[in-house]
């Protein structure tokens, strides 16, 4: 990642990110929990491992992580993955020969360690423990709804008709008449 994607990023999330000391500790600066969690997401690393490079604990790693990724979630996701023109995305299917198409969907599974609490539901036909990520793309191949968080027990389609996205179909919102 390049510097200026780096402290774009942190523009954007410094005000969700910004921590107060306390008495017992001096709080992280929003530059380092950024840093650290964007190295373990980008890394097949350890929490131990990213946490010795950033001269941290793995706990806080793991919250560093968990800070970013609801931060993004909070701050940015409805700004980079969203249904823009859905006409334009329906015309340039069909200029690729699949009329009437709106989007490509599909589920993949994000392997996680088994949680202690109905781990039977997040065993996958595969056989291990995953939660799923189902996303749908325009005709770019870009991003435009992402629904992840579901077990790994559960199917497609029951993920895809308790989505935003299926509730919004079903309202109409991404219909599209023709002039």
């Amino acid at each position: 990642m390049c510097k200026g994607t780096f402290m774009e990023l942190y523009d954007l999330l410094s005000p969700a990110l910004r921590c107060k000391n306390t008495k017992m500790r001096a709080a992280l600066t929003v530059k380092k929990q950024l840093a650290t969690a964007l190295w373990k997401l980008a890394t097949p690393d350890s929490y131990r491992s990213v946490g010795n490079q950033f001269g941290v604990g793995k706990s806080t790693v793991g919250a560093a992580v968990m800070q970013v990724a609801n931060a993004i979630k909070d701050l940015l996701i409805s700004r980079v993955v969203t249904l823009r023109n859905v006409q334009v995305i329906v015309d340039d299917f069909a200029a690729m020969g699949f009329p009437n198409c709106g989007g490509a969907i599909d589920g993949t599974h994000l392997p996680i360690l088994a949680p202690e609490h109905q781990a039977g539901e997040y065993i996958n036909l595969k056989g291990y423990f995953s939660i799923v990520l189902q996303t749908l793309v325009d005709h770019k191949g870009r991003f435009t709804n992402i629904n992840v968080g579901w077990p790994g027990k559960v199917q497609d389609a029951r993920i895809f008709r308790n989505s935003g996205l299926f509730q919004n179909c079903r309202k109409g919102l991404y219909s599209q008449t023709r002039k």
